[in-house]
């Protein structure tokens, strides 16, 4: 009897570890395929998002901009969301609209975890990671790509006291619990982040 038990636990052990050893290229290349799309998806997002931005900021200034970040940018996102059957979003710990940009603890996590990466001398453009995550409910590829602060965008991020009054008075209007100043060139101000779900 327990040499019969242990004979079907060597066999359990063989066949797990021929799972591995057979799985693991497998999966990595789902892994690898799944962030090259997920690339894709934050390229096409930051470049529409960045056209709108940069075509309303030339036509109205900066409190235009804010215009595109209220409406637009939900707009994009949640039409790359549907069409990819992803959520695809912005996420940060200091966010403009808690309703849409409040990250969960993985997105947390993973922005704690570039901060140190930037620490330790990495930088953030470019910097992301991805990985299969089970959660309660069910497993997702997760995928988080860095958003450096930019020269560009300091006219409606940086100092609250040097923005200028159209556009404190703008945030103020827009975003009520706006938390997205004080940052400075180079800080970390959020990042892309985009799940999708495996079945």
């Amino acid at each position: 009897m327990i040499a019969s038990k242990k004979r079907d636990l060597k066999m359990a052990l063989v066949v797990f570890a021929g799972c591995l050893v057979g799985g693991t290229p497998a999966l990595a290349g789902e892994t690898e395929s799944r962030e090259a799309e997920a690339r894709k998806a934050v390229k096409a997002l930051m470049s529409e998002l960045s056209g709108e931005l940069k075509a309303a900021m030339k036509e109205g200034g900066p409190s235009a901009g804010i215009g595109v970040c209220v409406e637009r940018a939900p707009e994009i996102t949640g039409r790359l969301s549907r069409e990819k059957g992803w959520r695809v979003t912005r996420v940060s710990d200091q966010v403009r609209n808690p309703l849409l940009g409040m990250p969960d603890a993985w997105e947390q996590e993973t922005l704690q975890r570039f901060r140190g990466r930037h620490a330790d001398g990495a930088s953030y453009k470019g910097m992301s990671r991805g990985e299969v995550v089970a959660e309660p409910g069910g497993k997702s590829f997760r995928y988080m790509q860095a958003i450096p602060q930019k020269g560009v965008c300091m006219s409606c991020h940086g100092d609250k006291e040097a923005l200028s009054p159209a556009v404190r008075e703008k945030l103020a209007e827009r975003y009520p619990h706006d938390r997205a100043t004080g940052y400075e060139v180079g800080d970390l101000r959020g990042a892309f982040s985009i799940k999708q779900p495996l079945e």
